[in-house]
């Protein structure tokens, strides 16, 4: 009887001390793929123009233009579970500095974030980073796909260069609204969706059919926990861009 309990505190302490080890080395890999807030690479160029990932929220961010995402609105969604606690989502700061104006347009069916549709804001002086916010709608969170990123992407892009900005920073908030979504792809879609319109208005330009201020510079947010993998897909679309 002692020789079966010996056996089995044995094969326990073994269990134990593999349990142990397995939850310390995703403890490591989770530090070690967090980013600080304020974390910023400059994870390439395409056509002349930076790519920048930045670890900090819409609110925060400094940039000539703002642009962030939202779904279609349903009640308490970016406050209440799936969406990210209060201290890790981006929309709800964004929001909370310009005093629940975002909930109150999107509750009231003034702006519906349905897919693709836009509204651009001019915050007052001291309650955001950026001179301008820009929504794009993501439409129905229940039907997101990564694939339409790359038209957000495109939106984004021809709108920045509508307002003959110099640069601007993108925040997708689909994380902070609980959608279970790939950071890389959705990330990628993103830069390749910009560059698209890009090269289309510049191929305008080059014809005399349209205009714009020469851009500098895309800043991508992401939060801590998602700025390594996002930049992976960044710099994936990166490479298939100076291909082409």
């Amino acid at each position: 009887m002692k020789t079966n309990t010996s056996k089995y505190r044995l094969r326990y302490s073994y269990l134990m001390l593999l349990i142990i080890t397995f939850a310390g080395s995703l403890s490591n890999n989770a530090f070690a793929q967090t980013a600080s807030i304020g974390s910023t690479t400059t994870w390439g160029k395409v056509d002349g123009i930076a790519v920048n990932g930045l670890v900090q929220g819409p609110s925060a961010a400094e940039a000539d233009l703002q642009v962030a995402c939202v779904f279609e609105y349903t009640e308490g969604d970016i406050t209440n579970p799936p969406a990210q606690p209060a201290n890790l989502n981006g929309m709800v700061h964004l929001d909370d500095a310009l005093k629940g104006i975002i909930t109150e347009l999107r509750k009231s069916g003034k702006f519906t974030g349905h897919s693709l549709e836009t509204l651009l804001i001019t915050p007052p002086k001291g309650t955001l980073a950026s001179k301008k916010l820009l929504l794009i709608g993501l439409g129905d969170r229940t039907k997101f796909s990564p694939d339409l990123m790359i038209s957000v992407g495109s939106t984004a892009m021809r709108e920045a260069l509508r307002l003959d900005v110099s640069n601007y920073s993108f925040a997708s908030d689909i994380k902070d609204a609980g959608i279970d979504s790939p950071t890389a792809l959705v990330a990628e879609n993103v830069v390749l969706g910009s560059f698209e319109a890009y090269r289309t208005e510049t191929y305008l330009q080059d014809k005399k059919l349209a205009t714009h201020k020469p851009l500098k510079k895309i800043i991508l947010l992401a939060g801590p926990a998602y700025y390594t993998v996002a930049g992976e897909g960044i710099k994936q679309a990166i490479a298939k861009l100076n291909t082409k």
